[in-house]
C-alpha cells in the first residue's frame, strides 16, 4: 500500500512540475473550463426568449388589420421590426435576418371578415431555425385566435345571445393545458444547465487525450515512473526535462522501459490516477459552480444534489479515461484527439435534451446508449428539474461508477502495452 500511494504522490508532482512550466495545458484544466462555464450561463442570462422581430406587411390598411398589428406587437414573444410595401423588402430583410418571418394581411381582410367570409393572414415563417419558428408560429396563431374569437363573439352577441352563452357557443371544447416541469419554459434551466456537462466533457476526453498523448509524442512515456521505481526522492531531474526528443538519451531510455516493463498493474493504475489528479480536482470544482448555477433559483433536495454532483464528477473522470485509451490504443496524439472529437462533440445532439430519443433511427438510438453523457443527462434532468425520486437515477450513479473503474484499468493495461512497444512512440 505504501508503494502504491508512493506512486500517486511522485506521478502528481511530477504532473504539478509539468503544468507549472507549460501554462497552455495549465489553462486547458483552469481557465478554459471557467470560461466556458460562465460564458454559457451568460449567454442564457435571459432565461426567456421574447420579442423576437417579424415583418409586416399591410395590404388592407383597415381598422380591423390594425388591431390585429396592435395585438401582434403585444405579443410578448414577438415584435414588429417594420412595416414592409411589398415581397421583395421583406425577402431581403430574412436574408439579412433582421426579421425572422413575416405576417401578410390582404387587401381584402377587413371586408371578408363583415361578409362572414374566411379571412386568412399569410404567415410566411423562416423555418430554418427550429426554435425561433414554432415560437412565433405559436404566437401569431394565438393572436389569430383571439382576435377571430373576439369577432365570432361580437356577432353572436349582435343576434341576442348572453356574452358568457356567445363564448362558450364559438368554442364549446377548450384545453386546460399544465406544464409538470419547467413550467416558465425558462431556456438557462432547458439548455444552459445541460450544454455546460456536455462542454465539460468535451475539454475532459481532449484533457485525458494530451495528458499522456503528449508522453507518447515526445517519446517520454511513463518516464514519471522512473522516479517512483527507483525509489528517488529528488524529482529535479524534471527540471532538466525537454519536449525535444534528440536530446533524450537512448540508453537512459532503455534502462528506463526495462524498468517499466516490469511495472505491476497496481502501481501503473495509482501512477495513472496521480497524473489526472490535478485534472479531477480542478473539474470537480468546476462541477459544483455548474451545479450551482443551475440550482441557483430552486430548491433541490440534498440526495439529488449529491447523486447529480457524484454523476458529473464521475462523467469527467470517465471522460479523462477514454481519452487515455483512444490515445494509448492507437499511439498517436492526434488519433486520440480525433476520436475524442468525433464521441464527444456530437454526443449532446443524441443525448435526447433537443431532439427527443424516441424519435431518432434505431441505429442512433444504440449509438446514444453508448455514450456516457445521455446517461449523465438522464440523471441530471431527472433530479434537478423533474425533481425525481432518487431512487429512480441511483442505478446511472452505480453504472458511471462501474465504466470508471473498467475504463482506468483498460489504460492501465493499454499503458503497459505501449511500455513493451518504445519503438512506436513518437507518432504525432
Amino acid at each position: 500500500m505504501t508503494r502504491l500511494t508512493e506512486a500517486f504522490v511522485r506521478s502528481a508532482a511530477y504532473e504539478r512540475r509539468f503544468l507549472a512550466k507549460n501554462p497552455w495545458d495549465l489553462a486547458m484544466i483552469v481557465w478554459i473550463p471557467l470560461a466556458t462555464v460562465l460564458l454559457i450561463w451568460w449567454i442564457f442570462s435571459q432565461t426567456q426568449i421574447t420579442d423576437l422581430p417579424i415583418g409586416v406587411i399591410d395590404q388592407d390598411h383597415s381598422p380591423m388589420a390594425n388591431t390585429l398589428t396592435r395585438y401582434l406587437e403585444a405579443s410578448p414573444d414577438i415584435t414588429i421590426a417594420n412595416f414592409y410595401s411589398s415581397p421583395a423588402a421583406a425577402k431581403d430583410a430574412i436574408l439579412q435576418r433582421d426579421i425572422y418571418a413575416l405576417v401578410i394581411i390582404p387587401e381584402d381582410f377587413s371586408r371578408n371578415i363583415l361578409s362572414s367570409k374566411p379571412a386568412p393572414i399569410i404567415l410566411q415563417v423562416n423555418a430554418q431555425y427550429g426554435t425561433h419558428s414554432g415560437i412565433i408560429q405559436k404566437s401569431v396563431q394565438s393572436v389569430a385566435g383571439t382576435l377571430s374569437a373576439g369577432v365570432e363573439i361580437q356577432r353572436f352577441i349582435k343576434q341576442g345571445m348572453a356574452p358568457s352563452q356567445a363564448a362558450i357557443a364559438y368554442s364549446p371544447i377548450s384545453i386546460q393545458r399544465t406544464s409538470l416541469f419547467n413550467a416558465t419554459t425558462n431556456y438557462q434551466q432547458f439548455l444552459a444547465s445541460t450544454v455546460i456537462p456536455a462542454l465539460l466533457h468535451i475539454l475532459a476526453m481532449v484533457i485525458g487525450a494530451t495528458t499522456i498523448g503528449r508522453e507518447l509524442r515526445d517519446k517520454r512515456l511513463g518516464r514519471w515512473y522512473r522516479f517512483i521505481d527507483n525509489k528517488r526522492n529528488d524529482l529535479s531531474p524534471i527540471e532538466n526535462d525537454t519536449l525535444n526528443v534528440n536530446k533524450v538519451n537512448n540508453k537512459q531510455a532503455a534502462t528506463n522501459i526495462i524498468s517499466l516493463k516490469k511495472s505491476s498493474l497496481s502501481v501503473l493504475g495509482f501512477g495513472l490516477a496521480g497524473k489526472y489528479c490535478w485534472p479531477t480536482l480542478a473539474f470537480s470544482l468546476w462541477a459544483v459552480l455548474a451545479l450551482w448555477l443551475a440550482t441557483l433559483q430552486d430548491s433541490i433536495a440534498i440526495s439529488s444534489l449529491l447523486a447529480t454532483y457524484i454523476g458529473l464528477v464521475l462523467l469527467m473522470v470517465l471522460s479523462f479515461w477514454l481519452g487515455a485509451i483512444f490515445t494509448l490504443a492507437s499511439f498517436s496524439l492526434r488519433a486520440g484527439l480525433s476520436a475524442t472529437g468525433f464521441i464527444s462533440a456530437p454526443s449532446y445532439a443524441f443525448a435526447g435534451v433537443t431532439f427527443p430519443y424516441i424519435a431518432i433511427s434505431e441505429g442512433a438510438q444504440h449509438w446514444s446508449d453508448v455514450l456516457p453523457l445521455t446517461h449523465y443527462l438522464k440523471l441530471h434532468i431527472a433530479q434537478l428539474q423533474m425533481h425525481a425520486p432518487i431512487a429512480i437515477s441511483l442505478p446511472i450513479v452505480y453504472s458511471l461508477a462501474l465504466a470508471t473503474m473498467v475504463t482506468m484499468l483498460l489504460t492501465a493495461l493499454l499503458t503497459k502495452r505501449a511500455l513493451h512497444h518504445p519503438e512506436r512512440w513518437g507518432a504525432r
